[in-house]
């Protein structure tokens, strides 16, 4: 079913071959490039990704260019989503995440707009599903919760406390070194990475289901249509679960990351 509504999405003629669900996130190139051997190709998801980019310099931009005192509805918006990461910032990190709360509010931004592309007409796709950019983002949080615990406590003090967490047997160490190794510095990103990815994938393939039902059944006769009414009355209830699916995976995005960032500033009792 899901490949035949696969199928039905690329506007092609179903000729009796099932496409694989994977084409769903599978795009040509629009423009090709090789750099060195590696693959710079241009396609459909890096767009979606540079306008989204440009959207949200324009936005903060307009709205810290003529910024009041008594803000408008448009500045006590934006004054809205960095006071929100403020609020996630000295909570979790304590007095010291003021100066992280714009990198917070980045992700934050960067994270809905690239999540919400899924649900936004004409693109009906989040590059957040394909696996590079989600990677990149924890991978930005990983690098930044790293650089922290060796500024604030040293090379040796920041990587000592965590393979050798002190008021512990050293005999425990053998077995609780690789386990902290392996928590700390590969499941943080790994586990930033994969929840925002398979949420985002997980929702496009439900969001695509949902569109292609109706447009495939719909016209149907005589009894295909109920199918087909039946996705119409489910897509509102689809886009607004998606919707608040967006939000809270920024939101848990951006929490997780201050909750890395918090325990690196302080160094393991």
């Amino acid at each position: 079913m899901l490949n035949v509504l696969a199928a039905a999405e690329w506007g092609g003629e179903f000729e009796g071959v099932l496409d694989p669900i994977s084409a769903l996130f599978e795009f040509p190139p629009i423009l090709e490039l090789e750099l060195f051997g590696v693959d710079l190709s241009i396609n459909r998801t890096i767009i979606i990704a540079w306008l989204g980019t440009i959207f949200i310099g324009v936005l903060f931009t307009l709205g810290a260019r003529k910024a009041e005192v008594i803000p408008g509805k448009f500045q006590a918006f934006l004054e809205m989503i960095i006071d929100l990461n403020r609020t996630i910032a000295l909570e979790i990190i304590g007095p010291k995440g003021t100066k992280f709360v714009p990198l917070l509010t980045t992700l934050f931004v960067t994270i809905f707009v690239l999540n919400f592309s899924k649900i936004f007409p004409l693109f009906m796709m989040p590059p957040t599903s394909r696996a590079a950019w989600p990677l990149f983002l924890a991978l930005t949080t990983w690098l930044v919760f790293i650089g922290v615990g060796i500024k604030e406590q040293g090379f040796a003090g920041y990587f000592g406390g965590i393979l050798f967490p002190p008021g512990v047997p050293k005999a425990l160490y053998i077995i609780l070194t690789p386990i902290e190794l392996l928590s700390n510095l590969v499941l943080r990103p790994f586990t930033l990475a994969v929840r925002l990815f398979a949420n985002m994938v997980a929702g496009h393939i439900l969001v695509v289901i949902t569109l292609v039902t109706i447009h495939v059944f719909l016209p149907s006769m005589p009894v295909g249509w109920m199918v087909g009414v039946f996705g119409l009355i489910a897509a509102p209830l689809v886009f607004a679960f998606e919707l608040f699916i967006i939000g809270l995976q920024a939101y848990i995005f951006g929490m997780l990351s201050a909750v890395y960032i918090g325990s690196s500033l302080e160094a393991h009792h």
